[in-house]
């Protein structure tokens, strides 16, 4: 007859190594591609060139509704920001802010385009 401590082993040791078997082996992996850039969804946008000196925080303000923040652009950089969660050809104006607070920018009121081009300053 084994003894129990030996059948405790050989039973631990066992289900040790199945959990090992299972642990290790190969895995199945799901592969897909990137989404789509914003603009080629028609999400429209606003292309600002910024030409100051210092980095200015975006925002889109719907006519009758809300304003939004978008994104902070760099100082002397020109950059594609999508304006997510606001209809194509509902009536827009942008502003820009310094990022010290100091000025303030604003756009002209318009449709929303899929491409809105503006400078600031």
């Amino acid at each position: 007859m084994i003894p129990a401590h030996r059948t405790t082993f050989v039973a631990i040791a066992l289900a040790a190594g199945i959990a090992l078997a299972t642990a290790c082996g190969p895995r199945q992996v799901e592969v897909r591609t990137a989404q789509p850039a914003a603009d080629t969804l028609g999400t429209p946008s606003v292309q600002l060139t910024n030409n100051l000196s210092q980095a200015v925080n975006v925002y889109v303000n719907v006519t009758g509704g809300t304003e939004l923040f978008l994104r902070q652009v760099p100082a002397n950089t020109v950059e594609k920001v999508p304006v997510n969660g606001v209809t194509g050809g509902s009536t827009v104006s942008f502003k820009a802010v310094t990022v010290d607070g100091s000025r303030t920018y604003q756009s002209r009121s318009a449709p929303l385009s899929p491409s809105f081009l503006w400078s600031v300053p």
